[in-house]
């Protein structure tokens, strides 16, 4: 919603009125509605949109039909509309995270006092959820100081809050990357990828509460993808070479554990592993052009 911050751009939502250059085109989401009214709609970052585009929803909501520029009704009762925002996601995240942690801290004292019923704590470990307390005390006041409108919100049906990713939830979106960047090394250049289950973990030390999925996208890119790309480049690896990825451990004097390092290691035809050395890999350009 950030192309409607402006007053003026309402029309681009409803259409302009008769007299008004382009008013014969009609609106993006009037024209969208007509043509399905039972449709999904998404307002992606509504916060970011003016107040006027907020006054055009609350006929929208409430009554399920929208005036055009033309003054012609569009009924769209059918419809779903969902709109997302990133207000509060400092909080949320925070909360989130605190759950979590309290969450592992319980489960941690019930396994050290059970001894069998484990599958029953595992699977309450992944579910958490926001008190309503947090939602009327944080939440909503930070919802009300932005909007200024109670009655737009009085007319949202129902708040889902997108909490922190768990550790499992964390290693299967790795999982997915890696698969994605397997099918795309064999496909382009017919290089075999596997790995170990200790980059999947090491990957998720990567995750940023702040920018969500994203982080675990770039985390892979930056620190797998690139070094893969950047051998590939140097001719360390060639097509038909089957490449796989591990962790090296690097210890202190005292013995205590350095920073882990992804490593590639070619397997030769006696199954063998052949570790290959990459200089400087960390340029977006190696990525692309894998």
């Amino acid at each position: 919603m950030s192309e409607f911050q402006e007053k003026h751009e309402v029309a681009k939502m409803i259409g302009s009125p008769p007299g008004y250059i382009g008013h014969e085109q009609g609106g993006q989401l009037t024209k969208a509605l007509r043509e399905c009214p039972n449709a999904v709609v998404l307002f992606d970052e509504v916060d970011k949109a003016h107040p006027d585009v907020l006054t055009i929803m609350l006929q929208l909501f409430d009554e399920g039909r929208l005036t055009d520029g033309q003054g012609e009704t569009i009924q769209c009762k059918d419809a779903i509309f969902v709109m997302t925002s990133n207000l509060a996601s400092n909080e949320i995240a925070k909360h989130g995270l605190k759950l979590r942690k309290e969450a592992r801290k319980v489960i941690e004292e019930r396994e050290a006092k059970t001894a069998d019923g484990k599958s029953e704590i595992e699977l309450s470990s992944e579910h958490i959820e926001i008190s309503r307390k947090f939602k009327e005390e944080v939440v909503q006041p930070i919802l009300k100081f932005h909007f200024k409108r109670d009655e737009f919100l009085g007319r949202i049906n129902e708040i889902v809050y997108f909490l922190p990713f768990s550790q499992s939830e964390l290693l299967k979106l790795v999982e997915k990357e890696m698969q994605y960047w397997s099918k795309r090394a064999l496909q382009r250049h017919d290089i075999h990828l596997s790995w170990d289950k200790e980059v999947l973990a090491c990957m998720t030390d990567g995750y940023d509460v702040h920018y969500g999925a994203r982080s675990l996208k770039y985390e892979v890119e930056r620190k797998i993808v690139n070094q893969i790309a950047a051998a590939h480049e140097q001719d360390m690896i060639c097509s038909g070479d089957a490449l796989h990825v591990t962790v090296k451990y690097d210890h202190n004097e005292d013995r205590t554990v350095v920073s882990p390092k992804i490593v590639l290691e070619v397997i030769e035809n006696d199954k063998e592993k052949r570790r290959i050395e990459v200089g400087d890999y960390y340029s977006p350009e190696h990525t692309a052009l894998f």
